[in-house]
């Protein structure tokens, strides 16, 4: 099942205080950017967050769920958590994260 084009507007309005967001689709879902970043992506209407030690320390008890078949675990994010803390959590996330590499 894709995600909507709703869910999508949903998350991205929570997530709009935290400033640089963005995505990109693909297959029918949605990578999620935060300042250049992937942290998460939204997968059968489900908004997932790359698991970090600061995701998890962040949620403790979010459930770990597969986005796609042979893919790494990632922390679901509950609909109802607010935008101040979706914040505080790509920015703890982030600074986990590697940076990309620059194409040539």
């Amino acid at each position: 099942m894709a995600s909507s084009k709703e869910y999508l507007r949903s998350v991205l309005d929570r997530l709009s205080s935290a400033g640089d967001v963005s995505y990109r689709a693909m297959m029918g879902e949605f990578v999620v950017y935060f300042r250049g970043k992937v942290v998460g992506g939204i997968y059968d209407d489900r908004f997932l967050v790359k698991l970090t030690d600061s995701s998890r320390r962040l949620m403790p008890s979010a459930p770990l769920e597969l986005p796609y078949e042979g893919a790494k675990e990632m922390l679901r994010v509950d609909d109802e958590i607010s935008g101040v803390f979706l914040k505080e959590l790509l920015n703890a996330t982030f600074d986990e994260l590697t940076t990309p590499k620059k194409k040539q």
